[in-house]
């Protein structure tokens, strides 16, 4: 039996201890995102679709001193950005996002990041996920939970979710997450993604929330 039909969603009243299990190991979180304020922040989650935070983070050194602020990058050579980004993947459009969204900043929000997830999602690309980073990481008032394929793969083993669509996800952990947590939940369960529970062979061993987890078969049901 697959992971898929193993899933059942766990009982609302087991999910405290779990969280408390994740809060274990994350306590604090923090985005390992370099980044000196919002719009640079902005900038390296858009580079980070589909590329390793290790990768951002030579990149943006190098981008951001040659492009110090939103006026000067929505004003580059778009060869130019593509050229610096390059190693990031999908250089194309993520070139024309960071100008495209930085221009906006400049000529609708005078130079600065919007802070609701309405104004974000105006912003090239910037999706749900990119603009949750931003609220809850940066600005501390979260209107949702980042989904990424970390949060989607645990969520799913963990039975919080049966849905596979990140905004039903989203939703669903929303409906089930208090919303002081939400802001946390999101990294933690990336962080955990990475070290101990990827997709290809997960560390069950070492890991405290096995009990309720998918992958043992172990779930508990509503």
């Amino acid at each position: 039996m697959g992971e898929k039909e193993k899933n059942m969603l766990i009982k609302q009243a087991d999910l405290p201890a779990v969280l408390a299990e994740l809060k274990k190991l994350y306590p604090k979180v923090i985005i390992p995102l370099k980044h000196r304020n919002a719009w640079e922040l902005l900038m390296a989650v858009i580079l980070s679709a589909q590329c390793t935070d290790e990768r951002v983070n030579q990149i943006t050194p190098h981008l951001f001193q040659k492009y110090p602020t939103p006026q000067a990058l929505a004003a580059a050579d778009i060869k130019d950005v593509e050229q610096i980004i390059h190693s990031a993947g999908f250089y194309h459009s993520k070139a024309l996002s960071l100008i495209e969204s930085s221009k906006r900043i400049c000529e609708v929000y005078g130079g600065q990041v919007p802070q609701s997830m309405q104004e974000l999602l105006t912003l090239r690309g910037v999706a749900r996920k990119t603009a949750n980073v931003l609220l809850g990481d940066f600005f501390g008032k979260p209107e949702g939970i980042v989904v990424d394929t970390h949060v989607k793969r645990l969520s799913f083993r963990l039975g919080l979710t049966k849905q596979t669509d990140p905004v039903k996800i989203e939703q669903d952990l929303m409906k089930r997450i208090p919303h002081d947590r939400w802001q946390w939940i999101g990294i933690a369960l990336i962080l955990h993604g990475r070290s101990i529970c990827p997709a290809r062979k997960p560390v069950c061993s070492r890991c405290p929330l096995a009990p309720w987890c998918a992958q043992n078969g172990v779930k508990s049901a509503v």
